[in-house]
């Protein structure tokens, strides 16, 4: 066996050792899932130019973000179970592949029916990359404070990505074309295919008697992809209509017939004793809440800037610089913070600085407002704290889990995030849209509606992140930021396939 093999798997005669070139492992993971968050924002800066090119409908427009938030949260659960039983190494390089794939067919459609149909597809790279690439740090970082860190670089590298999306989809529409939004990910995905297997090897939990679930598989994949289409589909529709609440229904079904037989089969997908732990299900509950107010932001931030004051869209994605740069800053000194004063106090002051920034973006916005002193101030104050939150929401969802579920509990955290994004698009977006509409209709100037509704919108949004504050303060347990080592508790249940990779697969002896 290779001496990465023997590590991977960890021991019995002493402490896990470090694992050669985990820093570069953790890079080229780390790339790639900035490209898979990226690829939710990059093209909402484009979307005017993509329905000019490719004569979308209005309604069929917003599938080009909506397919790939539904395929990507209904299947991120199971891409998590699938890398724990067959491999994350494997399971990852597959969704990588899938991913480039589909990005390549994205950049080179020619009808609307293409880059939707590919769009999906992405979606299905995505819950199998994401979740694979999360599930490998706890494996690449035994120890403790190191962990501590990659996990914060994680965190902090995904709340920029989904910043910089909006500046990347500006400049690449205004200086070459849209479908460059989707053709840049293709050299990250090759970069990856070729360096994972030369710096690490395969990983998975023990399988000795083990078989997939099938029926857990296909009803908390169905449950949540009928509860993302139905909350996507109360962008449009009436809460009360058959559109919105026959998906939703179904979906509530199909999740709780999931959770009975979870507990009822001897070997079930999902285990339910995983979410026993308080810290895990808290942060995955507060996840949810903090994508949607994070997604709403960019969003409706994007067409403020537009409709109102005619940015753009390189001006549109330049804006989110400030944004960008304190995220950065946030995430870092999240990361410092963490292992000193603990995870609970890092979020609880991201939730309450994000809802202070929010109001003071709100109070910002102006059908007169400069950049300077209307924009900037809340861009750089929900950037730093956005940055903050990240890296503890990371840690907090994979607090004590061992290596047999990290897989499931990337998973588990990916999902929230896509409910989340999902969840803003369904409620806040519509609200701000309905009271635009109701405002222009009694004779309010579109100017003035827009900056109210969008303006209240954020208000809303820093009161749903107070209530996370709360919970989070109430509900979070004590946790250092150095959670145990989920290897050596699990050395006897890890398994690797080291031994049977020849010497050539290019993992350091």
């Amino acid at each position: 066996m290779s001496t990465v093999g023997k590590e991977l798997r960890g021991g019995s005669d002493g402490p896990v050792a470090a694992i050669p070139r985990r820093w570069l492992a953790l890079t080229v993971l780390a790339a790639m899932q900035f490209m898979l968050v990226m690829d939710i924002t990059v093209v909402n800066v484009a979307l005017p130019d993509i329905q000019a090119d490719l004569d979308f409908s209005q309604e069929g427009l917003a599938w080009v973000v909506n397919a790939y938030v539904l395929v990507a949260g209904g299947f991120l659960l199971l891409g998590g179970r699938l890398a724990d039983m067959f491999g994350r190494r494997r399971v990852f390089m597959a969704g990588v592949l899938v991913f480039g794939v589909a990005s390549a067919a994205c950049g080179a459609a020619t009808a609307s029916w293409m880059l939707v149909t590919s769009r999906f597809v992405q979606g299905l790279g995505e819950a199998l990359a994401g979740p694979a690439a999360l599930g490998l740090i706890p494996v690449l970082f035994p120890d403790r404070k190191e962990r501590t860190k990659a996990l914060g670089i994680w965190g902090g590298l995904s709340a920029v990505a989904g910043s910089i999306g909006s500046l990347v989809g500006g400049i690449m529409t205004d200086l070459v074309s849209w479908r460059w939004v989707f053709f840049i990910n293709i050299p990250i995905a090759v970069i990856a295919l070729i360096m994972v297997p030369r710096v690490m090897s395969e990983n998975r939990m023990a399988r000795e008697g083990r078989r997939l679930d099938a029926v857990g598989a296909v009803t908390a994949t169905g449950g949540l992809v009928a509860v993302v289409y139905g909350l996507l589909q109360a962008a449009d529709h009436a809460w009360g209509s058959g559109r919105v609440l026959l998906p939703l229904l179904g979906g509530i079904a199909l999740l709780v017939f999931m959770v009975v037989w979870e507990a009822r089969t001897p070997d079930p997908m999902i285990p339910l004793r995983f979410f026993a732990n308080r810290t895990r299900v808290t942060t995955n509950v507060v996840s949810v809440a903090i994508f949607a107010a994070f997604f709403t932001y960019m969003f409706l931030f994007t067409l403020y800037v537009q409709q109102v004051h005619d940015y753009s869209p390189m001006k549109t994605g330049l804006a989110y610089l400030p944004l960008t740069l304190t995220a950065f800053v946030g995430a870092g000194m999240s990361t410092v913070l963490m292992p000193r004063i603990g995870v609970k106090p890092v979020m609880a002051v991201a939730f309450l600085g994000g809802a202070a920034a929010l109001v003071v973006a709100a109070s910002g916005f102006a059908p007169d407002a400069s950049f300077v002193s209307g924009f900037m101030p809340g861009l750089l104050m929900f950037g730093f704290f956005n940055g903050l939150a990240y890296p503890a929401l990371i840690n907090g969802a994979l607090h004590e889990v061992t290596g047999q579920d990290s897989g499931l509990a990337s998973g588990v955290q990916t999902a929230m995030q896509q409910a989340g994004a999902a969840l803003g698009l369904a409620t806040l977006v519509p609200f701000a849209f309905r009271y635009v509409n109701h405002h222009v209709a009694d004779g309010t100037l579109p100017q003035v509606a827009r900056t109210d509704g969008y303006a209240l919108t954020f208000r809303i949004g820093a009161g749903v992140l107070a209530v996370g504050a709360v919970l989070i303060l109430v509900l979070l347990e004590k946790v250092s930021g150095e959670m145990r080592d989920p290897l050596a508790e699990a050395a006897e249940a890890s398994t690797d396939e080291a031994a049977a990779e020849p010497s050539s697969s290019g993992a350091t002896r």
